[in-house]
């Protein structure tokens, strides 16, 4: 009986010995198998959030908003989820931080001397980043469920009121030189020229392009010199 118990034992803990290690991050268990399906490491600080933000905004132009999981943007990122959960708390706060940090690059203002040339580089740079995977990333989450999270409801509106912030110097100097009416609306105008642009990647789905861009300028210059973006009286 001794002998065919020290046996079993010795069994026992030679098939022990074949288990896969578990390795403790945090309060997660990660078996070695497990880690094998992420992508290499990367280290942490900003190595690590910026490979973090990039995977998010691929998994957000890849799958859209409501199928963005930590999960999926670990895996791409090459860390563990809890180092996800640990540095943005939520899926909510880590899209956020991706778009943010995505668009939040300075926007280089045109100074030509001519507001018509101006105004066409700023459509056409808009062009240009809103036909990229960020772009698309994007539109999909401001036309998805996102706008209902206060949180990303705030980013998508102060991403939008930075632009026109900036590029609202144009259209002031063109006023000034007597380009455009006095009284013009800056951001209107920005506004006017920047719908057409929207409207086809949005809603009609048709092509834009460097035309569609210049286009939509003229759309704009139009609707200032016949006054219709004059700023309300009193709107100081």
């Amino acid at each position: 009986m001794r002998h065919a118990l020290i046996a079993t034992l010795s069994c026992n803990m030679l098939m022990l010995s074949h288990v896969p290690p578990i390795k403790q991050l945090g309060v997660a268990l990660m078996s070695a198998e497990s880690s094998s399906q992420r992508g290499p490491a990367v280290g942490r600080g900003a190595r690590m959030r910026a490979a973090v933000l990039a995977a998010t905004i691929a998994e957000l132009t890849e799958t859209g908003y409501a199928a963005l999981t930590v999960d999926a943007v670990a895996q791409r990122a090459g860390v563990h989820k809890t180092t996800i959960y640990r540095n943005w708390k939520t899926s909510d706060r880590l899209v956020a931080d991706a778009l943010t940090h995505h668009f939040a690059t300075d926007v280089p203002i045109p100074d030509t001397g001519a507001v018509k040339d101006d105004l066409r580089a700023l459509a056409r740079s808009l062009v240009a980043a809103m036909t990229t995977h960020a772009g698309r990333a994007l539109l999909a989450t401001a036309l998805s469920d996102a706008v209902r999270t206060p949180e990303l409801a705030e980013i998508k509106r102060a991403l939008f009121e930075d632009r026109f912030r900036r590029a609202e110097p144009v259209v002031t100097r063109a006023v000034e030189r007597g380009e455009l009416p006095a009284g013009t609306d800056p951001g209107e105008l920005l506004k006017a020229m920047v719908a057409p642009v929207y409207f086809r990647l949005v809603f009609t789905g048709e092509p834009v392009d460097g035309t569609t861009a210049d286009r939509a300028v003229d759309i704009a210059l139009a609707a200032a010199h016949a006054g219709a973006l004059s700023a309300p009286i009193g709107s100081d």
